[in-house]
């Protein structure tokens, strides 16, 4: 058997901490498996390297001149592999407004753990770049059904508000019911949006659609009043618009967000990424 990088790690670990225990903790491994491999080291070195014999382990002769190549050896891995992340890209596929402050939070963890950077990446249609591998992973809002090779993550729910025209007849409402919706035309953005005609039982669902293919086609006919429109509050706190008006919506079921990503595409770095969105996004 050759000496291998798990034995080089447990070992220092073991050293560093004088105590297999403490090392098994740092290490996220059980006792008895570092046990097995510094065990293991020494076998294939044929060399004691630590004292086990008093109650604290001590290291041997051999043990403490092993320890000065072994910490060499892996920082000069680490500074090797901190130099390749500093080349990596994970790119991230959003169609609209990234979620505030999750995205910046996230990204930051994600740079600042790893080395690697992240790319954001603005698509009409975040799924079908996902589909067509020209981004990593993707953020997507509402109910939108991801391909069945591809894996979710969800983050938090957005709370929704109303939108419409400063013309609008909603402009006199304090406030409009969930079930009231459906008495006013609805711009739905069908590539991206997070509310159209799926987000209501087929009974209830707003009789007059004005499609639009994208966030500024919506935005526009929004504000131009050939309909109202339902987003995340997150379009009033960054989309100012001198012709646009908000109501609050009552009784609105909250809209999902979401990662997706393919499980073969770049997984070391979206798993690092995962790692870094999820507390973030419960924070």
């Amino acid at each position: 058997m050759d000496v291998e990088l798990r034995h080089l790690r447990a070992f220092v670990a073991v050293a560093r901490r004088r105590s297999f225990t403490r090392a098994a903790g740092e290490l996220l491994v059980t006792q008895p498996a570092l046990s097995r491999t510094v065990a293991q080291l020494e076998s294939i070195v044929s060399v004691r390297l630590l004292d086990r014999s008093s109650r604290h382990v001590e290291l041997t002769g051999a043990g403490e001149e092993f320890l000065l190549q072994a910490e060499r050896v892996l920082a000069t891995l680490d500074q090797a592999l901190a130099g390749a992340r500093r080349t990596a890209t994970l790119r991230l596929g959003f169609s609209w407004l990234l979620p505030d402050p999750w995205a910046q939070q996230a990204v930051r963890r994600f740079e600042g753990g790893t080395g690697a950077s992240v790319a954001l990446t603005r698509v009409d249609d975040p799924l079908l770049a996902l589909r067509r591998r020209a981004v990593d992973i993707v953020v997507v809002r509402g109910d939108a059904e991801v391909p069945r090779q591809a894996r979710t993550m969800h983050l938090y729910d957005e709370p929704r508000i109303a939108v419409c025209s400063h013309h609008s007849d909603l402009c006199r409402h304090r406030s409009l019911d969930w079930t009231q919706v459906r008495n006013w035309p609805l711009v739905v953005n069908t590539v991206s949006g997070s509310t159209g005609p799926w987000s209501w039982h087929q009974d209830q669902r707003p009789e007059h659609i004005v499609e639009t293919a994208n966030y500024d086609e919506w935005l526009e006919t929004v504000a131009a009043g050939r309909g109202i429109g339902v987003v995340p509050t997150v379009v009033k706190r960054r989309t100012p618009h001198p012709a646009l008006r908000f109501v609050k919506l009552t009784n609105a079921p909250p809209s999902p967000v979401r990662l997706v990503f393919l499980a073969d595409s770049q997984p070391t770095l979206v798993r690092h990424f995962l790692q870094a969105a999820l507390p973030t996004a419960r924070a």
